[in-house]
């Protein structure tokens, strides 16, 4: 069986992601991107265990966390959003063309439920 994942240094990731969260917010209208600039972006290889023991799958691409944009307050965590990058990467299959979509697609999704969007609301708008 041939491996189709290309190791990439974490830090290198961790650029990418970043790089790709600047054009998003750079794509956005002002108000959403001044919204958005807010949210810290916390990167991670994978879900750890206790984030897995509370039920969010260890292939998980990122996680919204906290409370929404018009709920500010209503969760006792700061409002973040988690990228796992490893999970990334390798949903990637070592592409960082490929790579740098699925981390604009995931921003984009866990802005969406920051925004207030349910799965529902998210899955209209193809970022499901």
């Amino acid at each position: 069986m041939r491996l189709y994942r290309k190791i990439k240094p974490a830090e290198a990731l961790r650029g990418i992601a970043a790089e790709e969260w600047e054009r998003l917010l750079d794509d956005l209208p002002s108000e959403l991107a001044t919204a958005a600039r807010t949210l810290p972006i916390v990167c991670e290889g994978t879900p750890n265990e206790a984030l897995v023991r509370t039920g969010v799958a260890a292939g998980t691409f990122g996680l919204f966390i906290g409370s929404a944009y018009a709920e500010p307050g209503a969760s006792p965590v700061p409002s973040q959003i988690l990228l796992f990058l490893e999970n990334l990467w390798a949903a990637a299959h070592g592409n960082e063309e490929r790579f740098r979509e699925e981390v604009r697609r995931t921003l984009l999704h866990e802005l969406g439920h920051y925004l207030g969007l349910d799965e529902d609301g998210l899955s209209a708008r193809g970022l499901d």
